[in-house]
Formats: structure tokens, sequence, C-alpha cells
């Protein structure tokens, strides 16, 4: 019972992962947009989802050298093919490629969907929860 509870609510763990992880790139950006040569950096949202969700799903099997070893799955890169360069909208003089425009609304725009996944989710929770307690 436990596992088909934990596999309806594996996007929105995953989700909100991802949602955290670019928030952190965000912010790296933004930290560094004073540092000469410094290339901004994002990655595909959409892409690592699906890469999360398909590794989870058919797990990554780890080897044991010993009978006695427990079993045990991986989890893929937070990312699932890595961080990309941002085009820069106008790279300053001195090779930085951050636009604190562009970062700000990233960094909006990720922090809404993190806010709208946590509402999903406890609307999710909220229901499981009544179905458990039989409605009352």
């Amino acid at each position: 019972m436990l596992d088909k509870i934990s596999d309806h609510l594996n996007f929105f763990q995953q989700s909100l992962g991802l949602r955290a992880k670019k928030a952190e790139v965000i912010a790296s950006n933004i930290a560094n947009a004073d540092t000469p040569g410094y290339k901004a950096v994002d990655f595909d949202f959409g892409k690592a989802l699906q890469g999360q969700l398909r590794a989870s799903q058919s797990g990554l099997a780890l080897t044991t050298s010993n009978e006695r070893h427990l079993a045990a799955q991986g989890h893929a890169s937070a990312t699932d093919g890595g961080l990309q360069y941002r085009s820069a909208v106008q790279p300053s003089l001195d090779g930085n490629t951050v636009d604190m425009d562009v970062e700000r609304a990233a960094f909006t725009d990720n922090a809404m969907k993190y806010q709208s996944t946590l509402t999903f989710l406890n609307r999710r929770i909220s229901g499981l929860m009544d179905a458990i307690k039989g409605g009352q």
C-alpha cells in the first residue's frame, strides 16, 4: 500500500527537487553577476524531470560483490544532461553574460512554480488523508 502512495507522489518529489536545484543555479548566476568572464548557466527542467522519472521507474540497479550485501537502488543526477550556458542577451565588456533582469524573471518564475507544486502536493495529500479517514 505504501508503495502505491509513494509512486503516486513521486512526480511531486522529483519536481520539487529539480525546482530547488534550478533555484540554486539561478542564485549562482546572480551571485556571479559581477565576476569577469562568468557565463550564465541553466538547465532544461522538462528534460531533467523526464530523465529523473525514467530513472526512478527503471531503478538504477547497483551491483553487489557479496551475497550478504543489501539490495539498493541509485538515483540519476539532478539535471540529467547537465548545465548549459545561457545565451547572452547583451554580454558585458568583461565577458560576463549574466543579465540581472533575465535572472530575476527566471527566479520569480521558478519560485511560483515551486509554490504551485507544493500546493498541488498538499491537495493530493489532503485527498489521500480524506480517503484514509473515510471522508467523514
